[in-house]
């Protein structure tokens, strides 16, 4: 990893259901900079999802292949399933100027963080409440009741992460959400560090996270 390397890495991070992978996606194709770093994955796609788009759908075998040739930046195990980010494809994007979008869990942020040489600016992504993320997990997992419990079960451990990112943002309405990230990452270009309330950031962990 040399200083060649114009692009900068740019990693959203939330609870299943605040809305990572919609902001991700909507990033990418408002911005022509912009590429998301496509993660290989053990789980199996989903009806709207397509093969080299969305995922690199892969078996164990070959994710475990993967792991002891050291091609990964970063891979983790999420509710039963393996998920990895290659090394290869990024580099190449970030030596061309690219910055790469990372959609991501805290798990995989916190081993992208501890490679040398890599400008990588983290954000993690809020629900507005408890009910609304029920009601986007209930939408996206229909009739997959047992799954909806397990991640909202993990949400106030996927939460305790926040203070290990540079950003909080809450994704209350998407455009705004969006508009919000689009000027974080506008001025983390320029090398402006945006300015956050932390204490408003806190009583929004307390509320989401009171059982």
């Amino acid at each position: 990893m040399g200083k060649e390397k114009k692009g900068t890495m740019f990693v959203l991070s939330s609870p299943s259901g605040a809305g990572k992978t919609t902001l991700t996606k909507k990033l990418a194709e408002n911005n022509n900079n912009f590429v998301i770093s496509i993660s290989h994955t053990t789980r199996k796609p989903r009806s709207n999802e397509i093969n080299g788009k969305d995922y690199h759908f892969v078996s164990e075998e070959k994710f475990k292949d993967l792991i002891k040739e050291k091609n990964f930046f970063e891979y983790a195990g999420i509710f039963g399933n393996h998920y990895g980010t290659l090394k290869r494809p990024v580099i190449e994007f970030l030596t061309q100027g690219k910055d790469v979008l990372f959609d991501i869990d805290w798990q995989g942020t916190q081993q992208l963080k501890k490679v040398k040489d890599l400008s990588i600016v983290t954000i993690f992504i809020l629900p507005p409440d408890i009910k609304v993320l029920k009601e986007r997990l209930l939408n996206r997992h229909k009739g997959e009741e047992k799954l909806i419990v397990e991640r909202m079960n993990k949400f106030n451990e996927e939460v305790s992460h926040w203070s290990e990112y540079n950003y909080v943002v809450v994704n209350d309405n998407l455009n705004i959400c969006y508009e919000k990230i689009l000027d974080i990452i506008t001025l983390e270009k320029k090398g402006i560090r945006k300015k956050q309330n932390l204490d408003e950031i806190r009583k929004k962990i307390t509320q989401l996270t009171v059982n």
